[in-house]
C-alpha cells in the first residue's frame, strides 16, 4: 500500500487518520480499565463490606479473563472483518461497563469486569494488527508509537485518575465517564471503521481453544496467587503445574496441526524470538516495579493512594510523549541502539531504588522513576515493530498474539516473584513479637527497616530483569524494514 492509497480489503477508499483516531479512543478506554480500579478497592470493600482479597477479583479476574482472550483474538481477527470485530469488541465492553455501573452487588461487579475483559482482549491485539496492516514498514514504527500511547500510558494513568475520583466522586463515576466516550466510539466506528485486515477464514480447533483457555488461565491465576499466598502454596503449585502441561499440550498440538488455531511458528524467525523475548522481559521490570513502589510509599511514606498515584503521573505521561517519537526514531535508524540505550537507563535508574529509606527525597524517587518510563518507552514499541517486521503478514496477527500473551505471562511472573520477595525478606528480617510489649518503639523502627530490607530485595531483582534485557539487546538485529519471505 503506498502513501497515497488507502482502501479497504474490498478496494474501497477510506480516510486512515479518522480511523487510527476511532481506534485509539476506543481502545484507551478499555486498555485503562486494566488499572482503573487499583486505588478503588477501600472504597469498594467498604462499599460491599467484602474483604481485601475478594475485591482482588476484580483486578485478577479481569487480567485473567484478558490473558485467556488475547491468543484466540489471532483466530478471531482472521475469522471476522475487522469492522465487525471492533465493533463487537467495543459493544462487549460497554456492555460490561454498563453492568459494572448498575452493579448492585459484588457479584454483579465482577461479572461486569470479565465481560469487559473480554472486550479488551480483543481490542488491544486488533489494534496493533491494523496498525500494522494500514501502514508500509517504513512508518511502521510511528504508528506503533501512536498504538504504545494506548497500551503504556493508559494502564499507567488508571490509578491516578481512579485516586482522583473516588476522593472526589463516586466509585460508580469509574464506570460513568467511560459508557457516554465508548457510545460516541462505537457510533462513529460505524461510519469510519472499515474491514482492513485480509481475511483466511480459518476453521476454529475446538481442542486447541480449550487447551489455550485451560492452560493460560492456570498459569496466570498460579502466578497472581504467589503474593497471598506464597510460592510454597498447594494452590499455586498445582495451577502453576496444571498451567505448564496443559500449555504443553497445546504447543504440541499447534506444531501438529496443518493449520494451527496458534501459529508457533513465528518463532522460527530470530529476529521475532529476540524481540518478544525483551518484550517480556521489559514487561517484568516495568509491571512489577509499577506495584512495589506505590507500596513503599503508602506504607513506609504514609502518603494516600491517590498521592502515591500522582507521584507516578509524570513518568506515565513522558512515555506516553516519547512512543511517538521512538517510533519515528525506530522508522530511520532501527531498534537496536534505541533498545539498548533504553535499557541501560532503565537498570541504571531502577538501582537508585535498592537504596530507599525513610528521608528518600520525594522529588528523587519522581525523577528516578519517570526516567525509567523514558528507558522503557525507548524499548517496548521499537522492539516490538522489530519483530513484527520480520514476519510476512499473512503472520502478524499470530505474532500479535503470541507477543502479548509473552507479555502478558511475563508481567505476571514479574509482579509474582518481586511481591514475593519484598514479603519474604520482609518477613525474615521482622522483629520478635514479644519487642513489641517490652520495647514499642525499638519494635517499630526494626520492623520499619525490616519492611525497607524488603523492598531493597526486590528493587535488586527489577535490577537483574533490567540486566538481562540489556544483555539481550546485543542479540538483536538493527532491523527498522519488513524481512519479506514466509516463515515455513
Amino acid at each position: 500500500m503506498s502513501n497515497n492509497q488507502t482502501i479497504d480489503i474490498y478496494g474501497k477508499p477510506y480516510n486512515r487518520s479518522l480511523l487510527v483516531v476511532v481506534l485509539l479512543i476506543g481502545t484507551f478506554c478499555t486498555v485503562l480499565n486494566q488499572t482503573l480500579l487499583t486505588t478503588a478497592f477501600p472504597a469498594l470493600m467498604k462499599a460491599f463490606n467484602i474483604s481485601a482479597s475478594s475485591v482482588q477479583w476484580l483486578t485478577t479476574g479481569f487480567l485473567l479473563v484478558n490473558g485467556i482472550m488475547i491468543p484466540i483474538s489471532a483466530w478471531l481477527i482472521n475469522k471476522f472483518s475487522s469492522k465487525r470485530l471492533y465493533l463487537t469488541a467495543m459493544t462487549i465492553f460497554l456492555i460490561g461497563t454498563i453492568t459494572c455501573f448498575a452493579a448492585p452487588n459484588f457479584s454483579t461487579l465482577l461479572i461486569g469486569r470479565l465481560i469487559q475483559a473480554a472486550g479488551v482482549g480483543i481490542s488491544m491485539p486488533l489494534l496493533q494488527n491494523i496498525m500494522l496492516s494500514i501502514f508500509p514498514p517504513e512508518r511502521r514504527g510511528a504508528a506503533m508509537g501512536m498504538a504504545g500511547i494506548v497500551i503504556g500510558l493508559a494502564p499507567a494513568l488508571g490509578p491516578t485518575l481512579s485516586g482522583w475520583i473516588i476522593d472526589h466522586y463516586t466509585w460508580r463515576d469509574l464506570f460513568g465517564m467511560v459508557i457516554p466516550i465508548v457510545v460516541l466510539v462505537i457510533v462513529l466506528a460505524i461510519f469510519l471503521m472499515k474491514s482492513v485486515i485480509q481475511l483466511s477464514n480459518p476453521s476454529i480447533d475446538v481442542l486447541s481453544a480449550l487447551l489455550s483457555t485451560i492452560g493460560f488461565g492456570s498459569l496466570l491465576y498460579g502466578f497472581s496467587s504467589v503474593g497471598n499466598d506464597g510460592w510454597g502454596s498447594a494452590k499455586v503449585i498445582s495451577f502453576l503445574v496444571v498451567g505448564v502441561i496443559v500449555i504443553g499440550l497445546f504447543v504440541w498440538r499447534q506444531l501438529h496441526l496443518e493449520h494451527p488455531f496458534l501459529e508457533l511458528r513465528v518463532f522460527k524467525s530470530p529476529t521475532f524470538t529476540i524481540a518478544a523475548i525483551l518484550s517480556g522481559v521489559v514487561n517484568m521490570a516495568m509491571v512489577g516495579a509499577e506495584m512495589v513502589l506505590p507500596l513503599y510509599i503508602q506504607n513506609i511514606r504514609g502518603e494516600s493512594a491517590f498521592h502515591s498515584g500522582l507521584m507516578l503521573l509524570p513518568g506515565a505521561l513522558i512515555m506516553g510523549l516519547m512512543m511517538p517519537i521512538t517510533g519515528a526514531i525506530f522508522d530511520k535508524h532501527g531498534a537496536k541502539r534505541l533498545a539498548i540505550g533504553g535499557m541501560l537507563i532503565l537498570t541504571a535508574a531502577t538501582l537508585p531504588f535498592a537504596f530507599l529509606t525513610q528521608e528518600t527525597p520525594i522529588g528523587m524517587i519522581v525523577i528516578l522513576y519517570a526516567l525509567r518510563m523514558f528507558g522503557i518507552s525507548m524499548v517496548m514499541m521499537p522492539v516490538t515493530t522489530s519483530g513484527m517486521n520480520a514476519l510476512p503478514m499473512n503472520l502478524i496477527s499470530h505474532g500479535t498474539a503470541v507477543n502479548n500473551t509473552f507479555r502478558q505471562v511475563a508481567s505476571s511472573i514479574g509482579t509474582a516473584v518481586l511481591i514475593s520477595i519484598l514479603t519474604n525478606v520482609t518477613k525474615d528480617n521482622l522483629p520478635k513479637a514479644s519487642l513489641l510489649k517490652t520495647l514499642p518503639l525499638t519494635y517499630k523502627n526494626q520492623a520499619i527497616s525490616a519492611t525497607l530490607s524488603g523492598y531493597h530485595a526486590a528493587f535488586y531483582v527489577a535490577v537483574a530483569f533490567g540486566l538481562v534485557g540489556f544483555i539481550i539487546t546485543f542479540f538483536m538485529k538493527n532491523n527498522r524494514k519488513a524481512e519479506g519471505g514466509v516463515v515455513k
